[in-house]
């Protein structure tokens, strides 16, 4: 079945950069929209990222002229480079996958996140 994996977290200080990874297995990946989001104790779940099968991509506000998503169709990954982080960046980053699985619909799957702490 459908699985998202999600590495490259960790703790990094602010003004530091990291790179995260999300692997996908058991999809159609070069045919799915990928995004990542982000959720903070006591928060919701954040869009942060979104890049299409056809590799348009855009941002939140927040993070936008700081972090790039990019995807490798042929490793079946997407990734998010994260530079200039903030301390307000910490967060669990989580990987979504929105598969084609009809005529009007898709399939979405989520991988299980990867913690991102930024310090000051």
């Amino acid at each position: 079945q459908a699985r998202l994996k999600e590495s490259g977290g960790g703790l990094v200080q602010a003004g530091g950069s990291l790179r995260l990874s999300c692997a996908a297995s058991g999809m159609i990946f070069s045919r799915s929209d990928m995004a990542w989001y982000r959720q903070a104790p006591g928060n919701k779940r954040d869009l942060v990222a979104h890049i299409t099968s056809g590799g348009s991509t855009n941002y939140a506000d927040a993070v936008k002229g700081r972090f790039t998503i990019s995807r490798d169709n042929d490793k079946s990954s997407v990734y998010l480079q994260m530079n200039s982080l903030k301390p307000e960046d910490t967060a669990v980053y989580y990987c979504r996958a929105d598969e084609p699985a009809g005529r009007f619909g898709v399939l979405e799957f989520w991988g299980q996140g990867t913690p991102v702490t930024v310090s000051s």
